[in-house]
């Protein structure tokens, strides 16, 4: 069973993240923030896989820190539920739509974290999430977990929309992803090892 867990306390968060790669039975977030914890259940629901995310955070100013810390220790969880990355297709990409909105995700299990972020929003914020805020996470979550994550908004007008069509895309793209296949032998790199 490929299954971690991971806790991350500062002076601005606290956050506490169990993540089981092979049961997806248990989801379930609470970090004070509504939509991200919206988002977060769609990335996991479509990702197949369990989450507990709790997490508490200074919201009295933003909820900046809550989303990042929170992608942070997410990408920490899950680097260590991959484990040795034996026998996973380690490729995964999504198109979603989402109503007038179309996202698309495409992911590489590398060890080499990157991002590329293509999207605009018209609005500041939903609730009490920030937009600029869909960056950050996607930033921490792909550079804490080592994988190489691009993420573009293909086209929409709904900033509801938009985010969800990401998250989406980015739970089915991490779905295939970390799909273990019997036809990998060890792990799916000509050098033998990902790091």
């Amino acid at each position: 069973m490929r299954a971690a867990s991971k806790q991350r306390k500062t002076t601005e968060t606290e956050v506490n993240v169990d993540c089981n790669l092979d049961d997806s039975s248990v989801v379930s977030v609470t970090t004070g923030v509504g939509f991200f914890d919206h988002m977060l259940e769609l990335f996991a629901r479509h990702g197949r896989i369990g989450l507990r995310v709790e997490a508490e955070g200074d919201l009295h100013i933003d909820s900046h820190h809550t989303v990042e810390d929170v992608g942070i220790v997410l990408g920490q969880t899950i680097r260590s539920a991959l484990g040795n990355k034996q026998k996973i297709n380690r490729y995964g990409h999504a198109y979603v739509p989402m109503d007038e909105s179309l996202g698309f995700v495409a992911i590489d299990i590398s060890g080499r974290p990157f991002l590329v972020f293509d999207a605009a929003f018209t609005t500041p914020s939903i609730g009490n999430f920030d937009t600029e805020l869909v960056r950050e996470f996607l930033q921490a979550f792909a550079f804490q977990a080592g994988i190489t994550l691009h993420a573009k908004v293909i086209h929409g007008s709904n900033n509801h929309h938009k985010i969800e069509a990401i998250f989406k895309a980015l739970g089915r793209a991490f779905a295939e992803a970390i799909t273990i296949n019997p036809e990998i032998d060890g792990v799916n790199s000509t050098k033998g090892i990902i790091e």
